[in-house]
């Protein structure tokens, strides 16, 4: 017996689903051979998901290249978290733009330099520690389970996309580490800065609620993250 109609477009769509999750993973598919970033074209009045292309014409090799990654950043000076990163997307190399890639440099200092809670929205990320070691981790959203463990020179770590994460510098020298993500733009919020540091604020009684604290501590600690 045929099964009935309903049950066969389920079917489809449980298949279709399927097909399409590793579309959904990261940046849409290019649909040209470049499509370099026309900075531009955003002062007027076209707008889209994305930046728009430059005419092939006008395209150079410096259009897919970026030396920002090559020098350490500074990690000491009125940095009260030990640790900056470097980003290689598309805001700087135009040449990412519909690859649907990008990288980025973390420098930690010595003995607990942090990279702070936080999440990227639009990508997963592929940790690789080039110097020093890190403790690292991200928490799962369905139970709130902490992934966590310490990883040295040249291994590798990954975080999923869109969870709180974090890095640690457990050693007493500095580390460095690499990631690539799975979209030119991944977009980086932290925890705190999200909670504390919003344009216009979060309610205090909001937050006090949430936190279960006191609301003279939120606004404490609100003073520290001044909106940008």
């Amino acid at each position: 017996m045929a099964p009935k109609l309903p049950a066969v477009l389920l079917a489809a769509c449980a298949v279709l689903l399927a097909l399409a999750a590793p579309l959904l993973a990261g940046d849409p598919d290019m649909l040209q051979d470049i499509c370099v970033a026309d900075y531009k074209s955003l002062q007027g009045p076209l707008r889209v998901n994305g930046f728009p292309c430059k005419r092939e014409a006008n395209v150079t090799a410096d259009d897919f290249f970026f030396g920002g990654l090559a020098k350490a950043a500074d990690v000491y000076s009125g940095n009260p978290m030990g640790s900056a990163a470097t980003a290689a997307d598309v805001s700087v190399l135009p040449g990412l733009n519909t690859l649907g890639v990008s990288m980025a440099r973390t420098d930690f200092a010595p003995s607990g330099g942090v990279s702070p809670p936080h999440v990227h929205p639009r990508a997963t990320e592929i940790l690789f520690v080039v110097e020093g070691i890190l403790e690292v981790g991200f928490v799962t959203a369905a139970t709130n389970r902490l992934f966590s463990r310490t990883v040295g020179k040249g291994e590798v770590f990954v975080f999923p996309r869109g969870l709180v994460h974090f890095q640690r510098n457990v050693g007493e020298a500095p580390a460095v580490a690499i990631s690539a993500f799975n979209s030119q733009l991944p977009g980086t919020q932290t925890v705190a800065g999200a909670l504390f540091g919003a344009a216009p604020t979060v309610p205090t009684d909001v937050l006090a609620r949430a936190l279960q604290i006191d609301g003279g501590v939120i606004e404490n600690i609100k003073s520290k993250f001044a909106p940008k």
